[in-house]
């Protein structure tokens, strides 16, 4: 008899929490199949074949138009979240780790979700607050500056291209991503851009896979972050590539014009290299 009971106390919480789970979806005119996702596999790479390697940094902006879907909802909408908003739902969750921004891009450091709050700008001040009804007696009181996601503008990539001998093929595989916010500083009148964190690619694929972006052509076919990842449906410059010189950034050696000119030679030097190879 407590064996019966056991089994449906069990269906019983099941059967409550997928109906909490449905009830928390966007309603739709049918059930979507959001969390039952698994990222496609990556090609396995042998050190053998790899004939030709590039470390590279890209830049990509949210503000222009085909990023838009990595930027926006700035609030959840159903089921619907930014990137950011995916990303420091992750981190907070606890299953994975961010990586300090400030200790370079190795992704070797680990930073706590209080940096994380504090580079947000989420910050607490306890001040002393007059009661009106009872002049000369004071409180405290604590003021909360809640962080803002929407600050969130930039991302740079950190990826690698080389060259497979045994696909015969150039291939790419991210790395790592680094969000920037860019915020105004009341106290200096200027925007000021900072990086946030690192965070390890592959280790983020589950959850880019379950969650959706907007396709602003069709509400049925909302492709997921890991897709628009993996079929580079996103606008970027380069910003930097490994070399000699502390892989410093194209900006550090070129401005304006010239920087651009720059990022599109390192591309086009990836892409030569490639045709260079199956010349005869």
């Amino acid at each position: 008899m407590k064996k019966i009971i056991g089994i449906f106390s069990i269906l019983f919480i099941l059967i409550a929490f997928f109906s909490q789970k449905a009830e928390a979806q966007e309603k739709w005119i049918y059930e979507k199949e959001i969390g039952q996702r698994t990222p496609a596999p990556y090609q396995a790479v042998r050190e053998a074949d790899v004939m030709w390697a590039k470390k590279i940094w890209r830049m990509v902006d949210l503000r222009e138009k085909m990023n838009h879907p990595l930027y926006y909802p700035t609030n959840p909408i159903g089921d619907w979240h930014s990137l950011i908003d995916v990303i420091l739902g992750e981190i907070k969750s606890g299953t994975v780790n961010a990586y300090d921004a400030a200790e370079g891009d190795d992704m070797t450091v680990v930073i706590t979700q209080a940096d994380i709050d504090t580079k947000f700008g989420a910050t607490s001040d306890t001040i002393e607050v007059e009661d009106p009804n009872n002049p000369g007696l004071f409180s405290l009181e604590v003021i909360k500056t809640e962080a803002s996601s929407s600050e969130v503008k930039q991302y740079i990539i950190q990826e690698v291209w080389y060259f497979d001998s045994k696909l015969s093929s150039l291939q790419v595989k991210i790395l790592g991503l680094c969000p920037i916010r860019i915020s105004y500083n009341t106290d200096l009148e200027s925007y000021q851009r900072r990086k946030l964190f690192w965070i390890y690619y592959p280790d983020f694929r589950t959850t880019f896979a379950n969650h959706e972006s907007y396709n602003r052509n069709n509400d049925a076919h909302r492709i997921s972050y890991d897709d628009i990842f993996l079929q580079r449906r996103f606008s970027s410059s380069i910003q930097a590539e490994s070399n000699v010189y502390d892989n410093r950034d194209v900006t550090q050696y070129e401005t304006g014009r010239g920087a651009l000119l720059e990022s599109e030679k390192i591309k086009e030097a990836i892409f030569n290299m490639e045709q260079d190879l199956w010349e005869y």
